[in-house]
C-alpha cells in the first residue's frame, strides 16, 4: 500500500466540521506507527476533537470570536482574511500514532477536518509512516 495517499472531501457549508476518522483509518497502511494528515489550502484546517452534539458548533463559534475585526489588506480579497487567521489558529495538520493498524486516539477523540470557507472541493493528503 502507498505510504501517501489522497482524500478529497465536498463540503456543503461555509463553516463546517466533518468527521474524517474513518476515512483516514480506511487508508493508513499496515506497517505504520503514525499517520500526518495534511490538508493543502490556506482556509480551512485539521485537527482533533470531541463531536458530542454541538461541539462542532462550539468550535467554530470559539475560533471565529479570536479573529479580530479588522480592516484587512488582503490583495485577493479581505474577505478571505478571517478564515487564513482561522485556519492558522487551528492548523494545517495532525500526527496520530498507529499500533496495530488502528489509530491511536482517546475515548471520544476523532480527527476533524474543518471547513473556514466553503462550500467548497479539498484535497488532504494522508501519509502512512513508519
Amino acid at each position: 500500500m502507498d505510504k501517501v495517499r489522497r482524500l478529497k472531501i465536498n463540503t456543503d457549508e461555509s463553516r463546517q466540521v466533518i468527521d474524517i476518522t474513518d476515512k483516514v483509518t480506511n487508508l493508513v497502511s499496515k506497517s505504520a506507527s503514525a499517520c500526518l494528515v495534511f490538508v493543502a489550502h490556506t482556509t480551512c484546517a485539521v485537527t482533533t476533537a470531541d463531536l458530542d452534539p454541538g461541539t462542532d458548533l462550539d468550535l467554530l463559534d470559539a475560533v471565529w470570536e479570536m479573529i479580530p475585526k479588522l480592516k484587512y489588506r488582503h490583495p485577493h480579497n479581505p474577505e478571505h482574511v478571517p478564515a487564513h487567521l482561522a485556519s492558522s489558529i487551528i492548523g494545517p495538520s495532525v500526527l496520530v500514532p498507529v499500533e496495530e493498524n488502528k489509530l491511536v486516539l482517546g475515548t471520544w477523540q476523532r480527527i476533524i477536518f474543518v471547513e473556514l470557507d466553503g462550500p467548497r472541493e479539498r484535497r488532504l493528503i494522508v501519509v502512512s509512516i513508519g
